[in-house]
């Protein structure tokens, strides 16, 4: 777990951030937001003002007497409403007892645990980090990647297969709808290129219509960024999402992105990119991309942050 202290507007603020320790997009949540937090010591929980839950599902790891006794802001990334059970909303009860606000990232979030919850709820989108994500030169990016010029690359990097048999498609993430979508607008030049972990179902789906394909799991970040700037299309299928982070990453390196209308996509990109994918067919165009590119400018971290600090500072106060 980690532990910052931060000053804002001169307001002295003791925060205890609880972390996922996945290896995986949490634990790159924490690290960029205590890279870009300005920090004048630590906090432990004894002597924190607020506990900011941000991997709720570890809440419990938290001795109960700090939450009593703290502010308590709880990050809600989204829900998938088909896996919401009885267990599920048994957990949620049970840990807002002791929670005095939410944070979410998108209005479907919001609209969902206002039905499970009194306490305030704050919308703030994720951010994205311009020291990462900027653009690159796609010829540049293919050389590296041994990807010839004359393919038509179509980009997904997020997990879209259940861990507990690795072969059920993980419906919230739309593999299936993605796997559609390819199907219909694919030729002989066109190349899927996979990242990330769990890409099974996608993988079979391709192997099955004769779609060539290109996996490279879990991409350390300067080949994350080449296998974006490598896309002449990143499709976001997804039903159901808090973010996801393609729908800041890939507009802030100028790639062509569609997405359903979900998660933080009305937010960032233009709607002409937003899609009924079942339905539609649609290729960003030039402008689309530009006008992609400025509206993701606004969850720049260097500025969005101050959003953050804003919450957790009310909730203190509170």
């Amino acid at each position: 777990m980690s532990r910052l202290w931060k000053v804002f507007s001169g307001f002295k603020m003791k925060v205890f951030m609880n972390s996922a320790d996945e290896n995986w997009i949490l634990d790159r949540i924490h690290r960029e937001w205590l890279k870009h937090t300005p920090l004048d010591g630590t906090a432990s929980l004894n002597d924190c003002e607020l506990i900011w839950l941000m991997a709720p599902w570890k809440w419990r790891s938290i001795p109960p007497e700090f939450l009593v006794s703290k502010s308590v802001l709880c990050t809600i990334h989204h829900i998938d409403p088909s896996k919401f059970a009885e267990t599920q909303l048994a957990e949620f009860t049970a840990r807002d007892q002791f929670v005095d606000a939410y944070h979410v990232p998108n209005k479907y979030t919001a609209n969902f645990i206002s039905n499970l919850t009194s306490r305030p709820i704050h919308i703030i989108s994720y951010w994205f980090d311009p020291d990462l994500w900027y653009p690159m030169e796609k010829i540049d990016a293919r050389e590296a990647l041994s990807i010839s010029e004359d393919r038509f690359v179509i980009g997904s990097f997020q997990r879209d297969t259940e861990g507990g048999d690795l072969k059920s498609p993980k419906l919230a993430k739309g593999p299936d709808l993605f796997c559609d979508y390819v199907e219909k607008i694919s030729d002989d030049k066109t190349l899927v290129l996979l990242g990330g972990w769990r890409r099974q179902y996608i993988i079979n789906r391709l192997n099955d219509a004769g779609i060539e394909y290109k996996y490279i799991e879990m991409a350390p970040f300067q080949v994350l960024r080449q296998m974006y700037a490598a896309c002449d299309l990143y499709i976001v299928s997804s039903r159901h999402e808090g973010g996801p982070q393609a729908l800041l990453e890939a507009p802030a390196m100028k790639v062509p992105i569609i997405s359903t209308r979900m998660g933080i996509a009305e937010d960032v990109i233009c709607e002409n990119c937003i899609i009924d994918i079942e339905e539609d067919l649609y290729f960003p165009t030039k402008d689309d991309v530009e006008r992609n590119f400025e509206n993701v400018q606004k969850f720049n971290i260097n500025s969005h942050v101050e959003k953050y600090i804003s919450t957790l500072k009310g909730v203190i106060e509170r």
